[in-house]
């Protein structure tokens, strides 16, 4: 069973690179996050509008969301959800999403850190790509 599992999470993950290299070779929409900082905590929002195709970073470790307001459809290796916010979820280690905004959609990660600069805060908890981690074995 954990070689199927594992076989569709490696599916999910092409599945969701193919897409982005596509996206990749389209005009990108300028979507600017807001920064938020408090004791010990880093907030990302991002404000997605209806009909758009984001696909996100790797995040190396489970992180906080919170959908605000508008409906999505995110899938990641782990599967597929529609989401309407409000809603607040729990994002596992390793995940890349692709995201496709139904309506307007107002989403923030929340990540711990000290760090201010955004730079080092990425460095921190973004994988370049899948070789720096493939989920050791489905830990």
């Amino acid at each position: 069973m954990k070689d199927v599992i594992s076989q569709a999470i490696k599916d999910n993950r092409a599945m969701i690179a193919d897409l982005e290299g596509v996206l990749g070779d389209m005009d990108q929409l300028a979507l600017e996050p807001v920064h938020r900082f408090s004791e010990g905590l880093y907030a990302r929002e991002l404000t997605i509008p209806a009909g758009s195709v984001v696909v996100g970073k790797i995040h190396k470790h489970a992180h906080l969301n919170v959908i605000m307001s508008g409906r999505v459809t995110v899938t990641t290796p782990f599967g597929s959800d529609e989401l309407e916010g409000p809603v607040i979820f729990e994002s596992k280690p390793d995940t890349k999403r692709a995201v496709y905004a139904h309506t307007d959609t107002v989403w923030i990660t929340f990540h711990p850190t000290e760090e201010t600069d955004i730079e080092v805060i990425e460095e921190q908890i973004i994988l370049k790509d899948y070789s720096d981690n493939l989920l050791e074995d489905l830990k």
